[in-house]
């Protein structure tokens, strides 16, 4: 099943599917047909079936509703200013030190403020 919403990404997380794989899969749905109902449903947190795995997971949906909302001019989805998802450590893309600053300069905005530190591309498909 390729998801339509990062709701059913969170949803099949919980479920036991593969984040990263649920979210490739709905981002690719998403570049085929960008739309503001695809980021609007809020998705259940995960937090509470992951731990700190969850947490990141949380935070990571949020940005990426928030970057793609701002990317293709789409309302900014009211559930990614909740206040438990972002992240109260930062969280680097890459363990390797000598990349991090590198990540923090490319960074998306929508990530930064949730101190999640990925690449500029991070939500790019090829």
């Amino acid at each position: 099943m390729r998801p339509q919403t990062l709701a059913e990404v969170a949803t099949l997380a919980a479920g036991g599917d593969s984040f990263d794989r649920c979210l490739s899969n709905f981002l690719d749905a998403f570049y085929a047909n960008p739309s503001a109902e695809a980021l609007s449903k809020v998705p259940p947190e995960l937090e509470p079936h992951a731990g700190e795995l969850g947490r990141l997971q949380d935070a990571y949906l949020a940005a990426t509703a928030e970057e793609l909302a701002r990317r293709f001019n789409l309302p900014n989805p009211d559930w990614t200013m909740a206040g438990g998802r972002c992240l109260h450590r930062p969280w680097f893309a890459s363990p390797l030190g000598g990349l991090r600053a590198i990540l923090l300069l490319e960074s998306p905005p929508a990530f930064r403020a949730r101190n999640l530190f990925v690449s500029e591309n991070a939500l790019s498909r090829a």
